[in-house]
């Protein structure tokens, strides 16, 4: 790898793992580099971009199809960084937590000039401490990819983050797993995804002929990775602002009603008489509301998605409109 390339380094993780609060934490640092963030999400409107924090680097969203599955949004994702190649000093690609990264690796390795002056410098992949054992133990037999373990497997760095949320002797069974699935990767671990920046970043550790001695099929174009088809995104969009009591209470029902099934479920709402953005983030049963950044001249509305299994559409988008706080009137009541 030389030097005067430019990095690009794919985060990928599962559902929920912390990748954007990586990010931020990145975003945040005195670390002297001119970052870009190419994120790509799984769900029909963008939630992550409201979640990553204000900063002079640039930030390009990617939510016209999975890279990992979709060849003409691979072929996009090289347009992007043609335009950022002499912009900024380093690249960050943010994978969809359902994403397997060897195809955007595989990317980086076509016929392409631009790629004549970047270079893959690593996959660094992050594990939730709390979950990820469900997930390892969802094996399928019937052709469809288990992400997470995919995810796992292409890393060349692993870090198990939320383990503030467990045991040691919990963090220490996880990290035997991983260590089973790949044994190449260094394990690092993490509570609010705060890592040692240079163990991640400018690293060097993506080798083409280990990927092709491990696995011969890596540069074969025709590379299918299979999104399991009993994952659904819901999206639910609300006009005007939402009360924050019932928003709490419908959170509450349903971290109890789907939880086991939502494998993830965010948000960026209006509640009413809060200046500033609040951010709703789920995984499961365990869910949080915070305010974020003020709106500014935005229209005020509050957006979220659910990703997961056996989730229903009408239940969660009901709910959801029943939140509405009441319109005050100009008289300063309020209707119905």
């Amino acid at each position: 790898m030389s030097s005067r390339k430019l990095p690009v380094t794919i985060l990928t993780g599962f559902l929920g793992s912390g990748k954007t609060t990586l990010l931020n934490f990145i975003l945040r640092e005195q670390h002297g580099r001119r970052i870009a963030v190419i994120e790509n999400e799984f769900g029909e409107i963008d939630i992550d971009s409201d979640l990553v924090v204000r900063s002079d680097e640039e930030i390009i969203e990617m939510s016209n199809g999975c890279i990992c599955c979709v060849t003409s949004v691979r072929a996009d994702l090289l347009d992007v960084i043609r335009k950022l190649v002499d912009r900024v000093d380093y690249i960050l690609i943010e994978a969809s937590g359902l994403a397997d990264p060897m195809p955007i690796a595989q990317a980086f390795f076509l016929d392409d000039p631009v790629l004549e002056h970047v270079a893959l410098d690593a996959i660094v992949a992050l594990v939730d401490a709390k979950h990820i054992e469900q997930h390892l133990d969802d094996v399928r037999y019937d052709g469809i990819d288990n992400q997470a373990v995919d995810q796992i497997v292409s890393a060349d760095r692993i870090i198990i983050n939320k383990v503030d949320l467990v045991d040691p002797a919990d963090v220490e069974r996880i990290r035997q797993r991983i260590a089973r699935l790949n044994e190449r990767a260094e394990i690092a671990t993490s509570s609010y995804a705060e890592v040692n920046l240079d163990s991640i970043l400018g690293i060097e550790a993506f080798e083409l002929s280990k990927r092709a001695a491990t696995d011969p099929g890596f540069l074969d174009t025709h590379y299918h990775h299979s999104h399991d088809p009993d994952v659904m995104s819901v999206t639910v969009r609300v006009p005007g602002e939402l009360d924050e009591d019932l928003l709490r209470a419908f959170a509450e029902r349903t971290a109890a009603d789907f939880g086991p099934d939502l494998l993830r479920w965010k948000g960026i709402i209006a509640l009413s008489g809060e200046s500033r953005k609040v951010a709703l983030q789920g995984v499961h049963q365990l869910f949080e509301i915070y305010a974020i950044e003020p709106w500014g001249d935005r229209h005020r509305d509050s957006r979220v998605v659910f990703i997961g299994k056996n989730l229903q559409r009408e239940t969660l988008e009901q709910g959801l409109i029943a939140c509405k706080a009441p319109e005050l009137t100009p008289t300063g009541g309020s209707h119905g």
